[in-house]
């Protein structure tokens, strides 16, 4: 139950809930800041798969609360260690009927849902953590921020945990003392999708499994007949549900680069599908190189970055590293930053005699206690998370899904990001904004 709600109250409450009463709170009845000693009543949105690993990270100091999933054989394992935990299949319902018994939120769905998760809980002031791609589409990370900034108690995060480490803040160190000097170039590439893509939509229909609420996982998408195909994990390569491998791998690849030289929005985004193949309206292709143009920013120069997915930058740029399944190159007019782990916490630089040479800087930005404990704090009063809605999350995942928009147009993007849209191509806005279906609107 409730700090704030004693048992008494928490049994009268119940007993309305029961009847169907709506109990919600707004934004303008944001709940108290807790003190930093006491439990947060935690609400998890997708409790198995990575919302497991979530779950796990946030239950060593808090009280798990509200156990919110549409397939009980997956959420299975959460239901068992949390058998205190009221279960609730649809988070509209949470929010609905429960807004008053918890005081944080963790979303781990798929990535259709992040939106709509996320914004109840924010309306309702409750403190929100939420799984990258923080949306699935451009204008929805706009619509985040907007809300966040209007908000300001509710405290949130998203989850691309590698900008809690040391070794990442410690490369952004480097990158913003001007340690590699002017950077005018940036490459990363990944292996992914490592699921099928660049497929139609299967021809015959299926029984979903027992144990799921096929609609309710549906939620915004589009409604259609179950599919194993879809679900789980392969749902990243569908766009009604997913965001492909971009979606999947640009918050934590895409991260070192994007804080390091302040990016912020493209100019234009250029995408090109590999062995020049046709981007279908059901599935994201195969493989493809996506470019991004950054303005100039004060005294930073303009940046050309470039994404590979099943592709890799020239040799000839690796100065003789060797290339893994994923990595990161920023390219300065002194030196080079190799990071071949996706949360970009190691690097090498190079070549090796600016190696030899360089003296790292003095620690300027606060290392962190862990991803999880560091938005954990901020919720009961500490300095907000690192990956915040409004300083960064919005942001770097409308620039990386940015990409998906020039994909799906097959053509150039100028974006003009004051307004949110593609100049001169009104053909993006569907891919820009999506549409929700029935019960989902907005």
């Amino acid at each position: 139950m409730s700090r704030r709600t004693s048992r008494r109250d928490f049994l009268k409450q119940s007993s309305v809930l029961a009847a169907g009463v709506w109990l919600g709170t707004s934004s303008a009845k944001a709940q108290e800041r807790p003190g930093a000693n006491e439990r947060l009543n935690v609400a998890i949105i997708g409790a198995g798969g990575q919302g497991g690993g979530n779950l796990n990270n946030i239950a060593r100091t808090e009280n798990i609360a509200f156990l919110c999933d549409v397939d009980d054989q997956r959420a299975g394992g959460a239901y068992t260690a949390h058998r205190n935990a009221t279960r609730v299949a649809d988070y509209r319902v949470l929010f609905d009927r429960h807004a008053r018994n918890f005081d944080a939120v963790v979303v781990s769905t798929p990535d259709h849902h992040h939106f709509h998760a996320t914004r109840l809980a924010i309306l309702a002031g409750k403190h929100v953590y939420t799984e990258k791609p923080l949306t699935h589409s451009v204008w929805e990370a706009r619509e985040l921020k907007r809300l966040a900034v209007a908000n300001p108690r509710v405290k949130t995060s998203m989850g691309n945990q590698g900008s809690a480490g040391g070794g990442f803040r410690a490369g952004v160190e480097i990158i913003q003392s001007g340690g590699l000097g002017d950077v005018r170039e940036v490459h990363i590439w990944t292996n992914r999708p490592i699921w099928p893509q660049g497929q139609g939509r299967p021809g015959e229909e299926q029984q979903p499994p027992a144990s799921l609420n096929w609609d309710l996982w549906q939620g915004p998408a589009p409604q259609r007949p179950y599919h194993r195909s879809y679900a789980p994990f392969t749902w990243r390569g569908w766009w009604d549900y997913g965001t492909g491998a971009i979606g999947d791998m640009a918050c934590h690849t895409m991260n070192l680069p994007f804080r390091g030289l302040r990016l912020g929005a493209p100019t234009t985004v250029t995408a090109t599908v590999s062995n020049n193949r046709q981007v279908n309206n059901e599935s994201p292709p195969m493989g493809c190189t996506i470019v991004y143009e950054f303005p100039a920013r004060g005294q930073l120069p303009a940046v050309r970055l470039t994404w590979y997915e099943r592709g890799r930058p020239p040799m000839n740029l690796m100065q003789g590293q060797a290339q893994g399944e994923s990595g990161c190159l920023i390219i300065g007019s002194r030196g080079t930053m190799y990071s071949a782990n996706d949360y970009g916490e190691s690097q090498v630089l190079l070549p090796a005699a600016f190696r030899e040479n360089y003296r790292r800087p003095e620690a300027s930005i606060p290392r962190s206690p862990g991803h999880h404990a560091e938005w954990l704090r901020a919720c009961k009063g500490g300095a907000n998370a690192w990956s915040n809605f409004v300083d960064h999350a919005c942001q770097l995942t409308e620039t990386a899904l940015l990409g998906n928009v020039a994909l799906r147009t097959g053509r150039p993007i100028r974006w003009d990001a004051e307004n949110g849209r593609a100049t001169d191509l009104p053909a993006a806005d569907a891919f820009i904004r999506r549409q929700y279906r029935q019960g989902w609107t907005i």
